[in-house]
């Protein structure tokens, strides 16, 4: 292995996990949630971190799939990596909606269209690689929590329409609110078949404490960004599609906020059980980010939630769960700050020389 700074930085793009665009993600949320709660110099720092790691991010990508394309074979036939891509939708559309409170509606309505045709491609293609073509029976043995992501990229789409829709008119206001309502739809029943096969695996297979890793947040985040999505619908202009989901979507989001707030206690007590009581270490890793976004994205979705239902008790909630969420996401950058130091920028320390016992 090379020493070298050109070394390590090729063996640091080999490696990159198709997962690292939660950062865009968690960054993304939290400068939305901060814009929403009147912070607005903080939402701009947060709206900066994440435009560098967007397109730090997007550049990184696409030299792995020139240098490195064995490595992006291997991920897209991983059940337990493959699912990660799904990242870079999410991250593109938080990005986006993100870009549209400061009324940069053409850049957002351009990225939408990366990422819903995106979408769409790795919808059908990575449950195909990952889990369908596979010889190895079981592949529920593989079940983690990155296979929520996929829920989270098409809640991300619905989202990023519903956002569009309201400035748009005629044919594209209708077409926005299709694919606004068909893809959170595909997203909730998405949801349930994710829940089962993770719930499958959970029951049927033995649940070392090193499995309960990060990404099984992502099943509270799922549950948030269907929230979200859904209160961002219910927010949209009139079109014949708002009008025939918009009740239905409205009572289908508070009972989700519902799920996700549940499932807080549950993730905490997991951690707990991994980290406190089977003593597994706790040090950065790229998939923290999977549980800064869905704390970032709960408080979103509560101050979301509130404003278009009139519910100020889950919009308090989701101002409390704001704070929560940006310490942890100051700590978990500058854990990551500290890791590249340490693993990329600085050599690694020298062999020191066994003393001689003669």
């Amino acid at each position: 292995m090379s020493e070298s700074l050109a070394g390590r930085v090729q063996q640091a793009v080999r490696g990159l996990t198709p997962g690292y665009f939660a950062l865009v993600m968690a960054s993304g949320i939290l400068s939305i949630g901060m814009h929403l709660a009147g912070r607005v110099t903080m939402s701009l720092a947060l709206l900066v971190v994440c435009g560098i790691a967007y397109v730090s991010l997007v550049v990184l990508t696409l030299w792995r799939l020139m240098a490195y394309r064995d490595a992006i074979v291997d991920d897209f036939i991983d059940p337990g990596r493959a699912f990660g891509f799904f990242t870079f939708i999410a991250g593109t559309n938080v990005f986006g909606v993100r870009l549209a409170l400061d009324g940069l509606h053409t850049v957002t309505a351009g990225l939408l269209a990366v990422a819903a045709l995106t979408w769409v491609v790795l919808g059908y293609v990575i449950p195909w690689t990952a889990v369908l073509s596979r010889t190895q029976r079981p592949v529920i043995t593989a079940a983690n929590g990155t296979w929520f992501i996929w829920v989270v990229a098409s809640q991300s789409v619905a989202a990023s329409a519903a956002t569009l829709e309201p400035m748009a008119t005629g044919y594209t206001r209708d077409v926005l609110a299709v694919v606004a309502v068909f893809s959170w739809s595909v997203g909730v029943f998405l949801y349930a078949s994710a829940g089962v096969f993770v719930a499958a695996r959970m029951l049927l297979y033995e649940l070392r404490p090193i499995d309960l890793s990060p990404p099984y947040w992502v099943a509270m985040g799922a549950a948030a960004i269907t929230v979200l999505a859904g209160a961002r619908i219910v927010e949209m202009a009139d079109a014949p599609m708002v009008a025939a989901t918009r009740g239905l979507i409205s009572g289908a989001s508070v009972v989700f906020w519902a799920f996700a707030t549940w499932l807080i206690p549950v993730l905490v007590a997991a951690g707990w059980w991994r980290h406190w009581r089977h003593h597994i270490p706790l040090g950065y890793e790229a998939t923290l980010w999977s549980i800064i976004f869905p704390l970032g994205m709960y408080a979103a979705a509560g101050l979301y939630l509130g404003r278009a239902d009139h519910l100020p008790i889950v919009s308090g909630i989701g101002h409390g769960e704001l704070w929560v969420a940006f310490a942890a996401w100051v700590l978990t950058f500058v854990a990551m700050v500290r890791n590249l130091v340490r693993t990329v920028a600085l050599p690694p320390p020298a062999s020191r020389p066994v003393p001689d016992r003669d």
